[in-house]
């Protein structure tokens, strides 16, 4: 790859390693504009220092109606954020109604909630493992990580044990489509627009201990409306148990491809949250952070932007920028884990951040304490990444212990 090459930011390999493309725009293309069709096109932000800057910078808004029209017109908004039933949630939100819907949510997210909330990840990985434990085999991805997070983030949102398998699958082809398979991605997003405006109803009338039934009682006082409780709704689903499974498989890969490392996290279960920052760091579930747009002209990393213009933060690259981590492609536990960007900054960092921690965590740690001969089934470079513009995650791990 020469000076004047701008590498490709798609396909397989790309998907497997995006580490030496991130190095090639950090150093020669920091702010590159990447070509979506013949008239649009969206700025990738790759450095750590301009993603941090991008992140406070109030020019840079998320409501998707903000967008040049070309954009809007594409239907390139994930998951198809002209809806508003699914799309008026903090996300796609600026102030002063984000931190409303931000409070309005976080009741889910408090100590004691969380203190609840780990005592439960601790049930369900025991009854997970001890689902696999005579099997000799499994998939940690399908086997493992699915089951875990469905499971928490459906129980904390309020849908039935019923129908946790069919709204995963939907949730799954929205988080790994690449937007080449419209057709799939426009049915999934209807049948879970559909599924929630019926559990919508269904909590109206009778209610529960779970973010949904919260957020009725808050919207009968006038605090928030049908769309934005569907649309926060299906926001935790998505972002809720995706990104904690493409942690744990990331993170558990790691530890295979690192004996010595999971070696010092079974003596020491200290070490176990620094591993888990690490991964988060090197592997963050986040590739890219949903879309922002100028309010006015101006400049980041070097380019113009004018209003409207699509832009996409790279968290993914940030957290490999040579210019802030030292040999940062390596896996390391000496950093500081205050450092890394997997949850953003700012008034948009992501609310469920510690349920994350925890869930990486705790699976990680019973698998290795519970499977000390835990090993790869199949060679790492034979691994497939999810082709998907937002999530990094694997489709498989499969392991023989």
């Amino acid at each position: 790859m020469t000076s004047g090459e701008a590498p490709p930011l798609y396909g397989p390999g790309f998907d497997r390693d995006p580490a030496p493309a991130y190095h090639w725009l950090q150093e020669h293309s920091p702010v590159h504009r990447v070509e979506f069709g013949p008239e649009l096109s969206a700025w990738l932000v790759t450095r750590y220092t301009d993603v941090v800057a991008a992140l406070a910078d109030p020019r840079l808004v998320k409501d998707p109606a903000r967008g040049c029209p070309v954009w809007r017109e594409s239907g390139m908004g994930l998951p198809l954020d002209h809806r508003p039933s699914l799309a008026q949630h903090m996300t796609n939100t600026d102030p002063p109604r984000h931190q409303d819907l931000r409070r309005l949510a976080s009741g889910q997210f408090s100590p004691q909630r969380l203190s609840a909330l780990e005592t439960r990840v601790r049930q369900v990985t025991g009854q997970v493992l001890d689902g696999i434990a005579p099997l000799g085999r499994a998939d940690l991805v399908q086997d493992v990580a699915y089951p875990i997070s469905t499971t928490i983030i459906c129980e904390l949102i309020g849908i039935p044990a019923q129908d946790r398998a069919q709204v995963q699958r939907w949730a799954a082809v929205i988080d790994a489509s690449d937007g080449s398979d419209r057709d799939d991605l426009v049915a999934a997003t209807d049948a879970i627009d559909e599924y929630l405006a019926a559990l919508l109803a269904h909590k109206k009338a009778e209610p529960g201990d779970d973010l949904m039934s919260d957020m009725i009682r808050q919207r009968h006082r006038g605090e928030m409306t049908d769309e934005e409780l569907t649309s926060t709704a299906f926001l935790i689903l998505i972002a809720g148990h995706e990104t904690t499974t493409a942690l744990v498989g990331s993170a558990t890969l790691a530890a295979l491809t690192h004996p010595d490392l999971a070696a010092r996290i079974r003596a020491d279960a200290g070490e176990l949250a620094v591993f888990v920052e690490e991964s988060l760091r090197r592997d963050c579930p986040v590739r890219n952070v949903s879309w922002r747009f100028p309010t006015e002209p101006m400049q980041l990393g070097g380019q113009d932007l004018q209003p409207g213009d699509p832009v996409l933060l790279s968290i993914l690259a940030a957290n490999r920028d040579a210019e802030r981590f030292a040999d940062p492609d390596a896996f390391r536990l000496d950093r500081d884990p205050e450092d890394h960007l997997a949850f953003g900054r700012g008034r948009h960092a992501c609310l469920g951040a510690a349920l994350a921690r925890i869930q990486g965590a705790t699976v990680l740690g019973e698998l290795l304490r519970r499977f000390p001969d835990l090993a790869l089934a199949e060679p790492e470079d034979q691994l497939r990444w999810w082709p998907s513009p937002i999530i990094r995650g694997l489709f498989a791990l499969p392991v023989v212990f």
